[in-house]
């Protein structure tokens, strides 16, 4: 039975996926994402079934359209696989549980947030307003901690990431700041100043990789959301165990 629960969520994923793409895309820049259906970007052609099954559509058309034979951005299968992927590891991770629940709904906002801050270097705050009150509710209804342990990771992370903004003066927007204040009251104040040690890591290596291979400039700006999302979820799925194992070696 296991199994086949494993795999009916992991095409939910898939499917999430490819709807997050659509709203990670069009939301930040105002348009529906409803209206209009999906079409190639270069030929304008609707795309039919074939051309929306997540992942796979990518793999069999060869990563083109299969109207004009433009090259499709692979920006649109990885999230797609990622979200498959994460709602099956909450999963695997907490089962049939209330906090799996809360996982895979902030792994959608994650997903979302990172797709935005990619491609525009914004984290709309329509994105912010539909998931905040899911992810609150899921929260008070299923806490593994006292009430101010969540409230203190809300007021840290958000009011770390708007100091930092202040500091720098634009260093990080007001979308980081409102991100990460979410993120904090659904991982509660230890996993939040995890989450946000593991994104400061992330994002310094990468960031210092693309300047080697001369990818970005020094001093140009880039998205900080995708490392807090990445952070956010390792802290969410193995917090708890980082942190017991961090002090049983300095214990």
């Amino acid at each position: 039975m296991t199994i086949f629960i494993a795999i009916y969520i992991t095409v939910v994923g898939l499917l999430f996926g490819s709807f997050f793409n659509v709203v990670g895309l069009r939301v930040p820049v105002g348009e529906s994402v409803v209206r209009p259906p999906s079409r190639c970007g270069n030929c304008g052609t609707r795309l039919g079934a074939k051309d929306m099954i997540p992942v796979f559509s990518y793999i069999f058309s060869k990563g083109r359209c299969r109207h004009c034979g433009t090259k499709v951005s692979p920006i649109y299968p990885l999230f797609e696989a990622a979200t498959g992927l994460l709602f099956l590891w909450m999963f695997l991770r907490f089962g049939l549980t209330g906090t799996a629940a809360l996982g895979i709904v902030l792994a959608g906002l994650c997903i979302v947030v990172t797709i935005a801050d990619l491609k525009y270097m914004r984290i709309p705050n329509k994105v912010l307003l539909f998931f905040a009150p899911i992810l609150i509710v899921l929260r008070l209804a299923f806490m593994d901690a006292p009430w101010w342990h969540y409230g203190l990771g809300g007021l840290f992370g958000g009011g770390l990431i708007l100091l930092i903004a202040l500091l720098t003066k634009g260093g990080m927007g007001m979308g980081d700041v409102k991100l990460f204040a979410l993120c904090g009251v659904v991982l509660g104040i230890g996993p939040a100043v995890l989450a946000f040690m593991l994104a400061c890591a992330f994002g310094t290596i990468v960031g210092m990789l693309l300047i080697s291979f001369k990818i970005v400039q020094r001093r140009q700006p880039v998205p900080f959301g995708p490392w807090l999302a990445l952070g956010t979820m390792i802290a969410y799925l193995y917090g708890t165990q980082i942190i017991g194992g961090y002090f049983s070696l300095i214990g």
